[in-house]
């Protein structure tokens, strides 16, 4: 365990958030018209995520939901989830490095991260957590 953390470490520089993020592919997302009713919940805890990318009409991010939003307040049958959003969405790239991203998050204050592509289509998302499990197994 311990050459595991050595070896983070010492590869730190070398690697970029793709190899850390989660994929489009893996993310669960939720319409900003969708009623926060019990199946939706349900799917959102089941889920193992505490940040859920909010989709306009369009289909483009219009921001996030923390689980802690929803925990922490009342909701209703008929609460639609941009009610609950949080447009304040922090970036990076493919190809931004481990460096980088620790920048990024000491400069925006944040703990969850869309990743995008080269041509800025949402290729995934990093959190600070994913960092520190790779820094400290």
């Amino acid at each position: 365990k311990d050459r595991d953390r050595i070896a983070a470490i010492m590869s730190f520089d070398d690697r970029t958030i793709a190899s850390l993020m989660i994929p489009k592919d893996k993310m669960v997302f939720v319409g900003h018209k969708e009623i926060l009713g019990p199946l939706v919940l349900d799917k959102l805890y089941k889920s193992g995520f505490t940040n859920f990318p909010v989709t306009d009409s369009k289909g483009k991010v219009a921001g996030v939901i923390h689980t802690e939003a929803l925990n922490t307040l009342e909701i209703k049958k008929t609460d639609r989830a941009e009610k609950y959003l949080d447009k304040n969405v922090q970036f990076l790239h493919l190809t931004d490095s481990l460096t980088f991203a620790v920048e990024e998050i000491e400069r925006t204050n944040s703990y969850y991260f869309l990743v995008l592509d080269g041509t800025n289509s949402l290729a995934g998302f990093f959190t600070t957590q994913m960092l520190l499990d790779y820094l400290l197994g």
